[in-house]
């Protein structure tokens, strides 16, 4: 149990999008009206994870950089719960008396008019606020698309949608921000420094995979950011099966390998597709370079 006063919005948080920073926002302000300071509590795995397991990957953000940008959008505390069967099978009376009040020791909570939670989502706002109250806690349910006029906007859901499609525009207007991907680059088959373009490579893990194709990006390395250009897919040309980010920083000397890098997404150049050999797909590269280079001003 925690010693402070937490007043803590409940979701999955997947994205941080617009929506989710409005959340945070009516939950710190309910935090204040009542002394205490604002927090999140949140599920691991993502419970969709746990009930279909054989879903393709779908995260918008791992955990380290979704609790990063909780913790930007003025989240003081992050409470992670296992999502597990003990928990997917739990009573929302349970839920909210055994968790929220009692392990957490929270109190007060605010979330969504949509949240639902309990065994087979049995408990929605309503009986979070009957049961909250009940048991002593502040409950406040904010309907974002009531009081938010942009928010039809956003929703992870939509933000998913768009990566699938390419529109990265689209998706950064709904999370407020470029969609990135964070990881530590790997060693690859080192095709691209035959042809004068080497690249850093990544492989997406369980984030959600964008259309395959080319993409002018921002790549961000011990604290400097180079622009960039991405591919990412299968490198027909060369043979590869398994989907790989590539990306060829500008302006960039040194070696990447073993190295963590974020790459933002900034705009769709052209679909992947296989070329008559490395120096055709060194032309196109080339070619690649100078939209980006020309996108990124």
């Amino acid at each position: 149990m925690v010693k402070r006063n937490i007043i803590a919005a409940l979701g999955n948080f997947d994205g941080v999008h617009r929506g989710h920073q409005y959340l945070l926002q009516k939950t710190a302000g309910f935090a204040r009206e009542h002394n205490a300071a604002p927090g999140v509590v949140l599920f691991e795995p993502h419970p969709r994870r746990y009930f279909r397991p054989g879903d393709p990957p779908f995260l918008l953000t791992l955990p380290a950089k979704r609790d990063e940008l909780l913790r930007e959008a003025g989240a003081e505390e992050i409470f992670t719960l296992a999502f597990d069967k003990a928990l997917a099978a739990m009573t929302p009376e349970d839920f909210v008396n055994g968790v929220l009040k009692e392990k957490l020791g929270l109190a007060g909570v605010v979330t969504g008019a949509d949240f639902r939670f309990g065994q087979g989502r049995a408990g929605d706002g309503d009986a979070l606020k009957t049961l909250g109250e009940a048991a002593g806690l502040k409950v406040r349910l904010v309907d974002v698309l009531a009081e938010n006029r942009q928010a039809e906007k956003y929703g992870s859901s939509a933000v998913r949608a768009a990566l699938r499609e390419g529109e990265v525009d689209k998706a950064a207007e709904m999370l407020g921000r470029e969609w990135s991907v964070r990881g530590v680059v790997a060693e690859g088959r080192k095709v691209g420094r035959t042809i004068g373009f080497p690249t850093a490579n990544l492989t997406l893990g369980e984030l959600i995979e964008p259309r395959k194709g080319v993409y002018v990006t921002r790549t961000s390395v011990d604290g400097e950011t180079y622009g960039s250009v991405s591919n990412f897919g299968r490198r027909p040309t060369v043979g590869d099966t398994a989907p790989l980010l590539e990306t060829f920083l500008f302006d960039f000397e040194g070696d990447l390998y073993g190295r963590e890098i974020e790459v933002a997404f900034v705009e769709f150049l052209r679909d992947e597709q296989k070329f008559d050999g490395l120096e055709a797909l060194k032309a196109q590269i080339a070619e690649d370079c100078l939209q980006a280079r020309a996108v990124l001003g």
